[in-house]
């Protein structure tokens, strides 16, 4: 992409915006970067951007901060439905997201992953497996690292593992992975999107521009994913964990498998698995087709697969105490991630949850959280509505425990609570801006708490 000369907008200032105008300023580019806080409250510190050069705009964005502009990027966070952005299209200035930049920046093959629940372990995982294969490999995108940051840095000769968020999808045209990897689809972001159908739209548009010589990998057992193929103009495989499939990924009894072109690929069994629980075998499946798609090969694969332990906040192992085990679910900001974690562990959870309420249906959860769940802790401001929820349910009102805003007094409780054969499970099925900055800090508080029991 020819930065040279021009003057790029960058909305947004979040992670992503940052890196994008360091970017096209060190590609000779004139930059501004706007946020619509007032400087103070965005809690960031600019003095870099300033040091080279970057122009920084904060407050209203009135139509005159486009004059002369060539390009707007605008961050994640950032809906194309705000006004400045609106004006920008009709007036003809391409408006891009970070993730765009990063496709026209890159001169490695790019693997992107996507869905509602798994994308970050799949990606890291997927990462570790492409290194089997790479010597230079990159990790980055929704996982917390800007993709155009990894896209420079890998340069030739190597290979980049993308976490996709449907945000970032948003101002896309020409990305286009060479193995993109959709996950699952269910209920989240709505208020953002609008409706079911658009986010799974915006899900869609990862792998749209992709043609005979990419692939895409989808999740045979989740029926919307599984339709997806209808659309592709790509070659596409499937994986799944509940049947065995002509060609892709599987389960052959209890050992994870490939069949490709005919031929066999054993990898590893289910409980050789760094990673625990039934959405975890799915992930490791996707990341494992992936990369066998990327050009790794499978025997090299199982001892990773093998070592393998996730990523933080993610059904995360905290400590034992007294016999029980404590786990960080922090990651479960909807109610099918909570769902995959109660599915991890048979029965006897004593169980924290709530938060940021999402205002999703909660009958699902509900009937698992009966059937699994002794004690239900809850917090934030949707506690409230999942009491209700609960007890229309049928479960017991006197295991069910509202405790405000305090993370601790629901760590507390819970550790009067527990005892074998129980587990303390973190998994709060709503996001965290209640009570925390990210669902990072809210995990982080926990471990926290519960090492200081």
């Amino acid at each position: 992409m020819e930065l040279q000369g021009k003057r790029m907008l960058v909305i947004g200032a979040g992670i992503s915006g940052f890196a994008a105008a360091k970017i096209a300023k060190s590609m000779g580019a004139s930059v501004v970067l706007s946020d619509a806080k007032k400087e103070a409250d965005t809690g960031q510190d600019f003095s870099e951007l300033r040091e080279q050069g970057i122009e920084l705009k904060f407050g209203p964005q009135t139509d005159e901060i486009l004059d002369g502009v060539d390009v707007v990027l605008v961050s994640p966070a950032v809906p194309l439905r705000i006004p400045i952005l609106q004006t920008a299209m009709q007036k003809g200035i391409p408006v891009i997201s970070e993730v765009e930049l990063a496709y026209r920046l890159a001169k490695s093959p790019i693997c992107a992953v996507t869905g509602t629940n798994g994308k970050t372990t799949t990606v890291t995982l997927l990462g570790l497996l492409l290194e089997t294969r790479f010597d230079k490999v990159g990790v980055g995108g929704n996982i917390g690292i800007p993709l155009s940051e990894e896209a420079l840095r890998i340069g030739e000769g190597g290979c980049i593992a993308a976490e996709i968020s449907s945000y970032q999808m948003e101002a896309t045209n020409a990305f286009r992975p060479h193995v993109s990897v959709v996950l699952n689809v269910t209920p989240d972001h709505i208020v953002r999107h609008g409706s079911m159908e658009v986010y799974q739209q915006m899900k869609e548009r990862m792998f749209a521009e992709e043609t005979m010589e990419d692939y895409l990998v989808l999740n045979y057992d989740d029926e919307r994913t599984r339709s997806m193929e209808e659309r592709a103009h790509c070659q596409v495989c499937f994986f799944s964990r509940r049947r065995e499939l002509e060609e892709g990924a599987f389960l052959h009894g209890d050992r994870l498998m490939i069949r490709w072109q005919g031929k066999d690929h054993a990898l590893c069994r289910i409980s050789e698995l760094g990673i625990q629980g039934g959405h975890n075998v799915e992930n490791a499946l996707a990341a494992s087709l992936a990369a066998f798609l990327a050009g790794a090969e499978p025997a090299k694969m199982a001892g990773v697969l093998k070592s393998f332990r996730g990523v933080e906040h993610r059904i995360e192992h905290v400590r034992d105490l007294d016999g029980v085990p404590y786990y960080n679910d922090s990651k479960a900001t909807n109610t099918d991630s909570a769902i995959k974690a109660l599915e991890t562990f048979p029965s006897h959870i004593i169980l924290l949850a709530g938060g940021d309420d999402k205002l999703t249906d909660l009958t699902d959860f509900m009937e698992l959280v009966k059937e699994r769940v002794d004690e239900l802790i809850l917090v934030g401001n949707a506690a409230k509505r999942f009491h209700e929820a609960a007890a229309a349910q049928g479960f017991s009102e006197e295991h069910i425990h509202e405790v405000g805003y305090s993370m601790e007094k629901a760590v507390e409780l819970a550790h009067d609570l527990a005892e074998k054969p129980q587990v303390v499970l973190l998994s709060p099925a709503c996001a965290s801006f209640d009570m925390y900055g990210n669902f990072e800090e809210r995990g982080r508080d926990f471990k926290r708490l519960v090492n200081g029991l």
